[in-house]
């Protein structure tokens, strides 16, 4: 484990997979709306052993980077989104760069929420390649049939709800997600209640900003996705103009499998079918 600060000094922790002496490029792996770096850490392993140096981490209240203070509840903790990307994540990928110097590149592989906040990062300029894992708007009349239903009531009832009483989203305790601060949830559902998404929040700055985003970039979707739908996903890479997305949409029967859905990405039994998708494309 490795520590970091924010520019704000929060203590930011993160793993690193390689050695910064022989790596020939790094990988930042920003993780998903409640998802902890360790659930990469098989994947990072992987690439690692392709000659990648891989950094994981945690945002701030999340996982390793959750304070002593703050385990028994996320109360208190400032933090939305934009927190988590213009902060957290910029921090991660300035430690990255510190680590490997001017002369080597850094990708980007974001899953779900990691994919979607590239574009708001002060340093995303250091970003030579990207890549999406199950990434998509997260506009709510747009998942999928089932996960409707679920998220009608998840923002219109248990959300407004648990906020104001808890003071985050305790979503441990409600077996929804993880927990959240109450920023991050509220910012959350304004998107996702959102035809536009972020955009309707950000305006036409943070819409120019994406747009002008021209690293390549490639979308990992998956068909069986219990989340994301086709229009989801491109509704969020639309917002990528700039760096004109490979949108590659892969069913679990094209690969011999039975199901994928949205976190099956980065299991062990995937290195041989999916995971050198990623590192082929980016070599």
């Amino acid at each position: 484990m490795i520590s970091f600060r924010a520019e704000d000094g929060f203590e930011l922790q993160g793993h690193l997979h390689g050695d910064p002496a022989t790596a020939k490029a790094g990988l930042l792996i920003a993780p998903a709306m409640g998802v902890e770096q360790r659930y990469y850490a098989a994947f990072a392993d992987w690439m690692a052993s392709q000659g990648w140096l891989v950094l994981s981490f945690d945002y701030r209240g999340m996982g390793a980077s959750r304070p002593a203070a703050l385990k028994r509840s996320l109360r208190g903790l400032d933090a939305d989104i934009h927190t988590w990307a213009e902060r957290d994540a910029a921090a991660a990928l300035a430690h990255l760069d510190r680590l490997l110097g001017d002369r080597r590149e850094i990708h980007w592989l974001g899953h779900s929420l990691g994919g979607q906040i590239l574009g708001m990062l002060p340093n995303r300029a250091r970003v030579s390649r990207a890549v999406t894992i199950g990434c998509g708007s997260g506009y709510w009349r747009e998942n999928s049939a089932g996960l409707r239903r679920y998220v009608w009531w998840l923002w219109y009832v248990v959300v407004p709800l648990a906020l104001p009483v808890f003071g985050y989203f305790p979503g441990r305790k409600l077996r929804k997600v993880g927990d959240l601060p109450r920023g991050v949830m509220a910012q959350w559902r304004r998107w996702c209640l959102d035809r536009e998404y972020m955009m309707g929040e950000g305006g036409d700055a943070l819409r120019a900003q994406y747009a002008g985003l021209t690293a390549p970039m490639l979308s990992l979707a998956f068909t069986d996705d219990e989340f994301m739908s086709r229009r989801n996903t491109e509704s969020l890479h639309g917002f990528y103009a700039g760096a004109r997305p490979e949108m590659r949409r892969i069913a679990p029967k094209d690969i011999g499998e039975r199901r994928i859905g949205h976190f099956g990405f980065f299991r062990d039994r995937f290195q041989r079918s999916l995971w050198p998708q990623v590192s082929n494309w980016l070599a």
